[in-house]
């Protein structure tokens, strides 16, 4: 059932995702500054290709790793998270009106959530 949806959600908008992602991270990765940024994108890119089947979990860290998270994060949220967190609520918004569309609605809430701090969560495979 997994492939069924990844494969509907690559043609239904999915591939579009991950090139805009892809995309994204080339054009931070170009700078040295925005690499961290970059990779960020890269992750978001590989969810959006096939997510049906992963989750997001949080990566435990020290006290140092922390504070850099957090400050990476709200560089993150303030740029572009929270336009991103919009942009896949909207599209979860107007998913789930159908009820076929509700399995995309669900990853696109899980995009929105990604997308407001990328940093310091990692893609696993659902058990």
């Amino acid at each position: 059932m997994r492939t069924i949806l990844n494969l509907l959600w690559l043609i239904l908008g999915g591939f579009l995702i991950f090139l805009e992602y892809v995309l994204g991270g080339l054009l931070l990765c170009l700078t040295i500054v925005g690499i961290p940024w970059g990779l960020q994108c890269f992750k978001l890119a590989g969810i959006g290709l096939w997510p049906f089947g992963r989750e997001v979990r949080e990566v435990p860290t020290g006290a140092m790793g922390g504070l850099l998270r957090l400050v990476l994060n709200l560089l993150w949220l303030v740029v572009a998270g929270f336009w991103i967190f919009l942009t896949h609520l909207g599209l979860a918004l107007s998913l789930a009106i159908t009820v076929i569309g509700i399995p995309f609605a669900i990853q696109h809430l899980k995009f929105s959530l990604v997308a407001l701090a990328p940093f310091g969560k990692e893609v696993v495979e659902a058990r």
